[in-house]
């Protein structure tokens, strides 16, 4: 959601801030703004190129991620986003984030607690994204 500012630019409702999950430059000109919910499709063919843009512009935009679990028509997905967040608690969101989208079609509680144990248990906490 934007509102269009007194000189013209167009900005976040509600800005991005220290409780965003960001990648890349800090005061970067662009940053780029996914609401996301993990088990989408479309969201799972997108990944592999957010993943490439948020590591390979890290000085010309930023890219901000913010749960949306569309908990009505995905079972999983509130649970996914807690996980994420739960990650994002010990240090490891991107880490957490990447799991969830390249196993997005495993997503139960169960395998949320293994990908837990296994970040918990990796002391780099899975390869760094």
């Amino acid at each position: 959601m934007s509102k269009q500012s007194n000189d013209g630019d167009a900005r976040l409702t509600i800005a991005v801030g220290p409780k965003d999950h960001v990648k890349g430059a800090e005061h970067a000109p662009i940053t780029l703004v996914e609401y996301g919910d993990f088990p989408v499709p479309v969201l799972r063919e997108a990944y592999p190129s957010s993943s490439r843009s948020r590591s390979g512009s890290a000085r010309a935009c930023g890219f901000a991620f913010r749960n949306f679990p569309l908990t009505r028509i995905h079972q999983f997905a509130q649970h996914a986003a807690e996980a994420a967040e739960a990650a994002a608690a010990q240090g490891a969101y991107w880490q957490m984030h990447d799991r969830l989208f390249e196993r997005q079609f495993a997503l139960e509680d169960e395998n949320l607690l293994e990908y837990a144990r296994d970040l918990a248990s990796t002391p780099t906490g899975w390869a760094a994204s």
